[in-house]
């Protein structure tokens, strides 16, 4: 599970210290065995509500591992998947980082265990793809936010930056937020206005 949300305008990624071998000690992914009758999309939805305390976020299938000798115990194939929550989704003491549990930031990786570290960079990559045709960074919004907090989530994930005006302009043609009717008015900055999401959890696909 490659659990996505950022912070201090950084993509980060959820890791778990592994308490045995293999790797004993290692960063890791957090994951799981799928149960007998169980399906995957279900199996990930569980690891995801037991390894972070979270439910009823965007998460998608992303790719099968297989690899011989990817695991030393033996044979193992390893569906993935990525998550993306704002932060405000997240408990406090889930993003707390502790002995067993931290967020790193996408390109400052720890050497993870097994493959992990050829994980979480498809993973951004897919999701820096799907910016081009798709609604997904509005999963990493809160209730209400200002146009300039959407344009820095577009620009962590990308790594550049982008220019305000044309970023604004297409953004009004996919109409998928709309004002609130507030403003947001902090420190010496014009007041900002304020947008949701007019279908929240719901990611469409760019024509």
């Amino acid at each position: 599970m490659v659990l996505f949300t950022i912070r201090d305008d950084r993509l980060m990624v959820l890791l778990v210290r592994r308490p045995r071998e293999p790797f004993g000690g290692y960063w890791a992914l957090p994951g799981g065995l799928v149960h007998e009758q169980e399906d995957l999309d279900d199996c990930a939805a569980r690891v995801l509500q037991a390894k972070a305390a979270v439910s009823g976020i965007y998460l998608e299938q992303l790719y099968s591992f297989g690899r011989p000798g990817r695991d030393p115990r033996g044979r193992v194939i390893t569906v993935t998947y990525y998550a993306l929550a704002p932060t405000n989704r997240l408990g406090e003491t889930v993003m707390k980082d502790s002995d067993d549990r931290c967020w790193a930031p996408v390109d400052q990786l720890p050497a993870l265990a097994f493959d992990h570290n050829e994980i979480v960079p498809l993973a951004h990559q897919r999701l820096a793809a799907k910016l081009e045709y798709s609604t997904i960074a509005l999963q990493f919004m809160g209730e209400r936010f200002t146009l300039s907090e959407l344009q820095t989530v577009y620009e962590v994930i990308l790594g550049e930056s982008l220019d305000k005006r044309n970023f604004r302009r297409r953004l009004q043609g996919l109409r998928c937020i709309e004002e609130t009717g507030e403003w947001f008015r902090g420190g010496s900055h014009r007041p900002a206005r304020l947008y949701r999401v007019r279908q929240p959890g719901r990611v469409d696909i760019i024509k």
